[in-house]
């Protein structure tokens, strides 16, 4: 809690400093692991806790629901009646315990603010101990099978390309290996207390896993991809549509990092699979050109030379094993750290055996474009 609050006095800080509205901080901490109706008192103690506005309300004002998340996070909707006819809405979002291994928050919270200015994702409304508030989007989250429809694979790839030119002020280095390196170090020294698990744990190499991670390191430095602060976890989960409106919105930006353009697309196109990790779903060569002539240049994407979206069509194949190997690697962590109720030791195999089974053609492919550049 201690460091959260920290996070949350350097937000404030740069507020000061920019003269900009401070947001509110709570060091109200909710038990992840309650079950919802009694998590609900501690919900509204904590919203009137961080908005003085409803600190009159009787509790009897306050609903909250559930609403879909992904294996990381608790999304809750919190609607507040602030008079006969006016009720709002918001979102308090509980990070996963453990998540600490493989999420930096300072990171997090320091980008989300930049990024909301720039209008991507919910507005950032007050931060507490283990968690954030944030305003309501109103809009359904999209399924895997939405995001290879052509007009919102091209809202997509058109949203994205504005995300990647947002200046986020700090470093620019790219984070995929620093972040990779981070989670192996983690990961190759757990013990599990289910023996099965721990049984299953021990069939991985890592003395194999790291051969394969210094070798694509040094391959896709070959590419010279441009850097950019990328999403990193551009799922279905993390797209919301509302149809009326015709409005698409990134959201949740907690992996968020200045990264290799080809990880943040490559990593989108993996998750064509879903959880289920369906590849036979990976979009076609057709489809990926649709995307990145989007990407490239939404208002006029036939415009786009051969060339150009066939050197962004390689980059994103070399970068998709990389977007594999790094979820294969937080799917071990999350194995031991998480509470949740997921197959993440299997989803490293699914994740891991995709890799080995795409790096011989994606090496080839590679390969041919660099020498036919030379």
């Amino acid at each position: 809690m201690g460091a959260a609050k920290n996070i949350w006095a350097l937000a404030h800080a740069e507020d000061e400093a920019n003269d900009a509205e401070q947001i509110p901080y709570s060091s109200f901490v909710v038990d992840t692991s309650l079950p919802l109706p009694l998590m609900i008192p501690r919900i509204i103690e904590l919203c009137k806790d961080l908005f003085k506005n409803w600190r009159d309300l009787d509790d009897s004002f306050f609903s909250v629901e559930r609403v879909s998340g992904g294996i990381t996070n608790l999304l809750l909707k919190v609607s507040v009646k602030e008079d006969i006819d006016k009720q709002v809405s918001v979102t308090v979002r509980l990070y996963g315990p453990n998540t600490e291994y493989v999420i930096n928050r300072e990171r997090e919270i320091l980008a989300i603010k930049y990024l909301s200015a720039a209008g991507f994702g919910a507005k950032l409304l007050g931060g507490f101990g283990n968690g954030m508030v944030q305003s309501f989007i109103y809009a359904r989250t999209l399924e895997p099978s939405d995001m290879r429809e052509p007009k919102i694979a091209a809202e997509i790839a058109k949203e994205l390309g504005k995300f990647h030119k947002v200046d986020i002020p700090g470093s620019k280095e790219p984070q995929l290996w620093v972040d990779i390196f981070k989670f192996y170090e983690k990961a190759s020294t757990l013990r599990f207390e289910e023996p099965d698990k721990q049984k299953l744990f021990e069939t991985i190499s890592f003395e194999e896993l790291h051969k394969e991670i210094i070798e694509l390191r040094e391959f896709t430095g070959l590419l010279n991809a441009p850097v950019v602060f990328a999403h990193n976890d551009l799922l279905s989960g993390n797209l919301m549509l509302n149809d009326e409106e015709e409005k698409l919105y990134l959201i949740d930006f907690e992996y968020g990092s200045y990264n290799y353009r080809g990880f943040d697309i490559g990593n989108h196109f993996n998750e064509y699979a879903g959880y289920d990790c369906d590849y036979s779903l990976y979009p076609s060569k057709e489809e990926q050109y649709h995307f990145i002539k989007h990407y490239l240049h939404p208002d006029k994407p036939d415009e786009v030379s051969k060339a150009e979206v066939e050197s962004v069509f390689v980059e994103t194949d070399a970068y998709k094993l990389a977007s594999h190997l790094y979820w294969a690697i937080w799917a071990i962590i999350q194995a031991r750290m998480s509470p949740i109720e997921f197959e993440y030791l299997g989803y490293f195999f699914l994740r891991y055996n995709e890799y080995k089974k795409q790096k011989p053609l994606t090496f080839s492919l590679v390969t041919s474009h660099l020498s036919a550049s030379v």
